[in-house]
């Protein structure tokens, strides 16, 4: 199977990694390949993409142990084949969706073709499921025909990739299925990955279409549950005196202070400036402190800083083994 993709080595990180190490090699690739960052390169793109994916899958439980599964049976060999199908086109159409949640359960790796159509359907893009029609013969009773069986009803998946600024406003978004239809669908605000919408009557021959909510990567934030994280930047001389400044949330600007002598890796909360729990509760925003040092301080700063080590009584090393 020629296509399939180790994950762990598109993160960087061993099989035996921890969520936390999955996240943070995550972070980081992300912040390098984003496409804000490296604007018409295509290979930075594909790269940010192929993070994307392996992160959506390596940091969900049951995905990954779907994934590890089926690494392992993927070296036994013994996938299957299957069909394809013709398109259509119709009028584009506006629904309103029902919700259902992901579900989990074993999976019969043998029934797929190769790890592409298994990650499609880990991941949950377009997947059409026939029911099984009878081939057979026809078959005849005191020398009269059966009448024919009609088309069964067949559902279908496909895969709604959002920002995560779009997620939480909610709002009409527009899909354009494989068979050549464009759905706009009018999303509430606070959807989260791994939900489904249901459209009723959407599928292939009267079935229904299931739409997998994947909210895509964010430079700056990152969404657990309801929470939201991020990291701010501050100055040494800001780390040391406190002070206060402006942080983005999902909902704009908002003043934080920041406490006197507060630590590279301390958190702050912002109560109520997460995700959308429902229509009047928010989660909340971590903010974690990340003190940084100018590359190239200017003279007078650099006079500046020679006068404060000259006088400085503290020492950051006390605690340090004598021996």
């Amino acid at each position: 199977m020629q296509n399939f993709r180790n994950y762990y080595e598109i993160l960087g990180v061993p099989k035996t990694a921890t969520a936390d190490e999955i996240k943070r090699s995550y972070r980081r690739l992300a912040r390098k390949y984003h496409p804000d960052l490296n604007p018409n390169d295509k290979a930075a793109e594909e790269r940010f993409k192929d993070i994307g994916e392996a992160y959506e899958v390596l940091s969900d439980t049951t995905k990954r142990q779907q994934y590890d599964r089926f690494g392992q049976y993927w070296k036994q060999g013994g996938f299957q084949g299957s069909g394809g199908g013709g398109r259509s086109s119709a009028p584009r159409e506006q629904y309103t969706p029902d919700f259902e949640r992901g579900y989990t359960g074993d999976v019969d790796f043998s029934q797929y073709n190769d790890f592409q159509e298994f990650v499609d359907q880990l991941l949950g893009k377009f997947r059409t499921n026939e029911r099984a029609q009878d081939t057979g013969a026809s078959s005849y009773r005191t020398s009269t025909q059966a009448p024919p069986r009609p088309s069964p009803r067949r559902d279908s998946e496909a895969l709604l990739e959002l920002p995560l600024e779009r997620a939480y406003v909610g709002g009409r978004e527009r899909i354009r299925l494989e068979d050549g239809r464009s759905l706009e669908v009018n999303m509430p605000a606070g959807v989260l990955s791994g939900q489904r919408i249901r459209l009723k009557g959407q599928g292939a021959s009267g079935g229904d279409l299931y739409l997998k909510i994947t909210i895509k990567p964010h430079s700056f934030f990152t969404l657990e549950g309801s929470d939201i994280r991020c990291q701010l930047p501050i100055s040494p001389s800001e780390s040391v005196l406190g002070v206060q400044v402006e942080v983005p949330t999902l909902s704009g600007l908002v003043k934080l202070t920041i406490p006197p002598a507060v630590k590279s890796g301390q958190q702050l909360r912002l109560s109520g400036k997460g995700f959308p729990k429902d229509a009047r509760t928010f989660g909340d925003q971590y903010v974690e402190i990340q003190i940084v040092v100018p590359k190239n301080p200017s003279k007078q700063e650099r006079e500046l800083y020679e006068k404060l080590l000259a006088i400085q009584s503290f020492d950051p090393r006390e605690n340090l083994p004598k021996k």
